[in-house]
């Protein structure tokens, strides 16, 4: 199983790649096939609401198909990252993330469902964070990295490059994943997803389920880049390594979040303090917006670290549903985390249109806020 928890964590890694590489790209995709701005907010919208989509049937297959055929979907990344090799025009960037979108789907799911079959609830939360801060790398890749590379060697070679790492990983997740053994459920009438929904306890939570990644998701998938490269004149380089910065923050938030609710006896507590500091950057940059650069990359930084409280919040989640519903439940709420991203990234798109960047920020923060209020009343759960 070590060989296939590799190749599980090298999944989530592309996936990680897959979700930020848009951001040192902007400026190069401008040039090239004429992509603006909002053009590239609403392609990686799709990524997001495409990947949100197939949570469900993800889900359905995780408990009637199993892990290891679940995991085969990842070869639809590698046909997208070939698309956007090829793209012309914004419309073929759009294509290409849908398709990169939904062969993303499964990749985390696929370990959040064995964590939940195999280990110990308690150790969920710090599973879950191990291999989102483990796979953050591809996050860092998406940076500096990406932006070498793409000065080098042109982001069509870089993209050709990950489909074929893409399709090779799905052949080792084929290979060496092993399915754990079937929960039937007590009462199949009672193992839909409106048993997922109904749970009690859960439905306070869902709010914020919904918006708690979508600042993350799009600050550092897309507006970052535009952000800093239009307010503060950034070059590709130093653009790579200030995004470099915001996605190490993510990766020590992960980390941070992931045993902290043990170490502090509360998960509510945990996620509810990271999401006002969240909603608090935001508005800072949404207030101030062109203060200057220390002072922005400071706060899209606290952006990165306190907006890593998905393995916190899925286990929170994850704690009210029973074993037979393990995998229907957690892919729900990812549906939600997923979809609340895209649908922000997509309307953020527009508001840029109006209002600028301070617009977008502004927005972040109100839509986590609003958030937070239905979890400040949820029960707090450990087990």
């Amino acid at each position: 199983m070590r060989t296939g928890f590799a190749a599980l964590t090298i999944a989530y890694t592309l996936s990680q790649f897959y979700r930020a590489f848009l951001a040192v790209l902007a400026p190069a995709l401008a040039t090239d096939i004429g992509a603006s701005a909002a053009d590239l907010a609403f392609a990686s919208g799709i990524w997001l609401a495409a990947f949100a989509g197939l949570q469900l049937p993800v889900g359905y297959a995780l408990d009637h198909l199993g892990p290891r055929r679940t995991a085969a979907g990842l070869a639809l990344a590698a046909v997208g990252a070939a698309v956007f090799a090829l793209a012309q025009g914004p419309a073929a960037v759009t294509v290409a993330m849908a398709l990169i979108g939904a062969g993303c789907a499964p990749a985390l799911m696929v370990s959040l469902y064995i964590f939940a079959r195999a280990y110990p609830p308690a150790l969920f939360a710090s599973l879950t964070g191990l291999i989102i801060g483990v796979s953050s790398v591809g996050n860092l890749a998406a940076a500096t990295p990406m932006a070498w590379a793409a000065r080098d060697f042109g982001w069509r070679a870089c993209l050709w490059l990950f489909a074929l790492l893409t399709l090779l990983t799905t052949a080792a997740l084929v290979a060496f994943v092993r399915d754990p053994p079937r929960v039937a459920p007590p009462d199949r009438r009672r193992a839909g997803f409106l048993a997922v929904v109904r749970r009690p306890g859960a439905l306070l939570l869902m709010p914020l389920t919904l918006a708690h990644y979508a600042p993350v998701a799009g600050v550092r998938g897309l507006w970052v880049g535009p952000y800093l490269a239009d307010v503060f004149h950034l070059g590709p380089v130093a653009l790579g390594n200030a995004t470099l910065a915001m996605g190490v923050a993510m990766i020590l938030g992960s980390f941070a979040y992931g045993p902290i609710d043990r170490l502090l006896r509360t998960r509510k507590g945990v996620v509810l303090g990271g999401n006002l500091l969240l909603a608090a950057a935001l508005f800072g940059l949404g207030a101030c917006p062109d203060s200057g650069l220390g002072f922005a990359v400071a706060l899209l930084c606290v952006v990165g670290f306190a907006g890593s409280s998905y393995p916190l919040m899925i286990a929170h989640g994850r704690s009210f549903f029973p074993h037979h519903l393990a995998g229907r439940g957690v892919t729900f709420l990812n549906l939600l985390a997923m979809g609340g991203a895209g649908l922000a990234q997509i309307l953020s798109g527009r508001i840029f249109d109006s209002s600028g960047y301070a617009g977008v920020f502004l927005f972040f923060g109100l839509f986590v806020l609003a958030g937070c209020l239905p979890y400040a009343f949820c029960r707090d759960r450990l087990d």
